[in-house]
């Protein structure tokens, strides 16, 4: 990934309305000095790129959303909003929002590894960090800590999710899975989840193969993959990555049935129609059809003219959330907000259930999805490329079902 040098960067100091050029990069806007400052750090470029587009425009749309409606007891949002690249810059662009920026809470990000480093910025500062993109189980586990919570669902929650729809298929007991894994801390985790889960259900591994961020060309392993004869192929993949390997796949008609663990939005509809197949998981979709799901979708398409990607959920849920509790504290202290939080709040998430944050390991508990990709000729548009599944778990389920438990997931937080 390219990495822009500081003198370079563009700073969003957004008042009343927060705004985004065409490219999606923030504009300057004059600072109000009574403002309340929330930082924003997602990745703009590289493989991660755009996911974090659609992480700007969700955060962009709730603040304004929030500016209109009064704001955070009484006075505006200014949103500073930066471009993290990598685990470094994320961590010193985190050390200068919150030391030199001064703000309230840190919302954002995508690649685990930025994450780690900027919640170990937030706890040395005891200030919020509402993490909207990493699902390594790590975080929320050995790596948890109680200014971090996470609106983005589990690795484990993916796997589950799409678990239960493999089970149902009869494509885990006595197969052979070949998973092609992208070779970073996500990639890493995703794996050791979909590993755990494959062996307690009795599937075996044919290969596994990590397959490095920036490779483009996917030919190598289709060959393997079409010498090893797979009864599914598995996806730990990311990002743009995805893009590439099911383009690849469908030119070089391989008959095996796939499935992901790992999935956001934008990949598909990056590869376009008739160049995705399988069944993946997925955290939120606008085809859901509460009525708070739908308001958000619509002003996303008035504002944008797209329907928003899972990622612009995260990032305005979170923002969202965190003007709520503040509202409803009457305060932007961190920590009151954290014992707020896991005291059980419970929170609008734009599907047919509340959810609410677990108060051992921060984790959002909520419905979850999968879907099955249409066959080219019945797909409507370059946005109508799947169906979505009911939501899991079913209605007189517990939200717990798909989360990791604390044998899986040890998470201590000091107190």
């Amino acid at each position: 990934m390219n990495r822009l040098p500081f003198s370079r960067r563009r700073r969003a100091l957004l008042q009343g309305s927060a705004a985004v050029t065409a490219l999606g990069f923030p504009a300057i806007v004059k600072s109000q000095s009574d403002a309340i400052r929330f930082g924003h750090l997602t990745p703009r470029t590289g493989f991660l790129g755009p996911l974090g587009e659609y992480a700007v425009m969700g955060v962009t749309l709730a603040v304004e959303e929030i500016n209109a409606a009064g704001g955070v007891m009484g006075r505006k949002i200014e949103l500073i909003a930066e471009d993290s690249v990598n685990p470094q810059t994320a961590s010193t662009k985190a050390e200068r929002l919150l030391e030199r920026d001064k703000v309230a809470v840190i919302i954002g990000e995508i690649s685990s590894a930025s994450g780690l480093a900027i919640a170990q910025v937030a706890l040395r500062n005891k200030k919020l960090f509402f993490n909207t993109g990493c699902n390594s189980d790590e975080l929320r586990g050995k790596s948890c800590n109680r200014y971090m919570f996470h609106t983005e669902a589990a690795n484990s929650m993916y796997v589950n999710a799409c678990g239960q729809a493999l089970l149902r298929d009869g494509m885990v007991k006595g197969k052979k899975w070949y998973s092609l894994t992208a070779d970073y801390a996500f990639g890493h985790d995703l794996l050791k989840v979909a590993k755990r889960f494959m062996v307690k259900n009795g599937g075996e591994f044919a290969a596994d193969e990590l397959v490095a961020t920036d490779v483009s060309d996917f030919s190598p392993f289709m060959l393997k993959i079409r010498n090893a004869k797979p009864d599914l192929v598995v996806s730990n993949l990311a990002g743009a990555q995805i893009t590439n390997f099911m383009k690849q796949y469908m030119e070089f008609g391989l008959p095996y049935p796939v499935a992901g663990f790992g999935f956001d939005t934008a990949v598909a509809w990056g590869a376009g129609k008739g160049n995705v197949t399988g069944i993946w998981p997925l955290v939120w979709d606008s085809q859901v059809k509460s009525p708070s799901a739908q308001k958000f979708t619509d002003a996303f398409v008035k504002k944008y003219g797209k329907p928003p990607e899972n990622q612009a959920w995260g990032d305005f849920l979170s923002t969202k959330h965190v003007a709520q509790a503040m509202n409803e504290l009457k305060t932007t202290d961190s920590t009151k907000i954290v014992e707020h939080l896991e005291k059980g709040a419970r929170f609008d998430v734009l599907k047919t259930r509340e959810g609410y944050y677990r108060n051992w390991d921060h984790q959002l508990l909520g419905e979850m999805y999968t879907i099955r990709f249409k066959p080219a000729s019945e797909v409507k548009d370059r946005w109508d490329l799947f169906t979505l599944s009911a939501p899991v778990p079913a209605a007189g389920e517990s939200l717990e079902v798909l989360a990791p438990t604390r044998e899986e997931n040890a998470c201590t937080m000091p107190a």
